[in-house]
């Protein structure tokens, strides 16, 4: 049995998780049009093409560990920040999700960017990917559902 299946019902305790999930995706994409132009310019230095370079030429265990470090870090900041929000500590929690996602823009993204090939080359990697892939596709109709609703609503007042 699997979420696509109609009888599939998801755990009461994987609610919280799913929300997460679905607040940081949409936190993502909606800062997405605000970063573009930062990380294009960022991906344009020199410095940061020999470090791509670098990076692309290092041993696929080498990318993954680089890859790691800054993602172990960066996401569960933003769940953490997202707790602060939570319990009313906005400018905390709002400080430190800008500083995560900002984490996850520059290196974590750069760093994929660099070493993708290397990465997939992990099957246990590409699965995970296809997963996040999975995850984004289901966010994206959740977004845009809420998204058409909101315009509804509002034409309606």
């Amino acid at each position: 049995m699997t979420s696509k299946d109609p009888s599939f019902r998801w755990p009461l305790a994987l609610w919280p998780l799913r929300i997460a999930v679905v607040t940081l995706v949409l936190i993502t994409e909606i800062a997405r049009p605000l970063y573009r132009p930062l990380v294009q310019w960022f991906s344009g230095l020199a410095l940061v093409k020999q470090l791509d370079a670098v990076i692309g030429s290092l041993p696929r265990l080498a990318v993954l560990i680089l890859f790691a470090v800054p993602f172990a870090v960066a996401e569960p900041l933003k769940i953490y920040a997202l707790v602060l929000i939570a319990k009313g500590r906005l400018v905390a929690g709002l400080t430190i999700i800008v500083f995560a996602y900002l984490m996850s823009f520059v290196l974590v993204e750069r760093i994929f960017h660099a070493g993708r090939e290397k990465l997939l080359t992990y099957n246990w990697f590409k699965w995970l990917m296809e997963r996040v892939e999975v995850v984004r596709h289901w966010s994206h109709e959740i977004a845009s559902t809420i998204a058409k609703r909101v315009r509804r609503i509002l034409q309606i007042a």
